[in-house]
């Protein structure tokens, strides 16, 4: 995939590596948090990936969101320093984590979740898709259905966590839960509105826009390269 190149704009290294855990990508996420918090002159970087069935919440997520008892389940759950409330991650659901110093950016929390959103609303609009947001909710919404949720974590404004989007997962593991707290709504997948729709076409699409819409140079990296971060213990719940 050629990526655009313009001599203004900042780099950022991209990493695909593919159906990860959640407790390595979160892994990842710290140390390139630290990292960066330790020398802001390295590039940014964006981690695009899946993940086998997880639960997570954010840091204040009200527990009584899971309909299931967390201690007794053989589902994975893990309380993270994110925001936001419960939500569920599984194969066929893109997940995206960039890790960016807001510094060169806009150093605005809200500034910065609405390019989120947006950067989800031009991909799907590039498939027809007619996605909004709901004033007053955080999300990507298609006919009432959210199809993408978001949670972030900002140090010393170094992003981390971000956003999920629904292509074609199973969705069946989100009756488990109230979904980002929201119980009058329903989750949705692009996958109800366009059944032949490709992970890896949505993938390609989501990486060429979140390159234009941030202005960031994307330079592909292999996911090898990510093992070999020195990783911290993540806090588990």
């Amino acid at each position: 995939m050629k990526l655009p190149y313009h001599p203004d704009w900042r780099d950022c290294k991209l990493y695909q590596p593919g159906l990860v855990p959640y407790p390595t990508a979160w892994q990842w996420q710290q140390e390139l948090v630290a990292q960066r918090c330790c020398d802001r002159t390295l590039p940014d970087v964006f981690l695009l990936l899946e993940h086998p069935p997880v639960y997570t919440l954010g840091r204040g997520a009200d527990s009584g969101f899971l309909k299931f008892n967390a201690a007794e389940s053989a589902s994975e759950v893990y309380r993270t320093e994110r925001g936001g409330e419960v939500t569920y991650h599984c194969p066929g659901q893109l997940v995206g984590y960039p890790i960016l110093n807001l510094r060169y950016y806009k150093m605005d929390l809200h500034w910065y979740l609405r390019q989120l959103e947006e950067l989800l609303i031009r991909v799907l609009g590039g498939y027809g898709l007619a996605a909004e947001r709901i004033q007053g909710l955080t999300g990507v919404w298609i006919e009432g259905r959210k199809v993408a949720a978001m949670g972030i974590k900002v140090s010393r404004w170094i992003t981390m966590h971000g956003f999920a989007l629904n292509v074609s997962p199973d969705l069946s593991g989100f009756e488990q839960i109230v979904p980002c707290g929201i119980s009058d709504r329903l989750v949705g997948s692009l996958a109800e509105f366009l059944p032949s729709i490709q992970l890896s076409q949505v993938q390609q699409d989501l990486i060429k826009v979140f390159a234009e819409l941030f202005q960031v140079n994307l330079q592909c990296q292999k996911a090898s390269q990510l093992s070999e971060l020195s990783l911290p213990k993540a806090p588990l719940p």
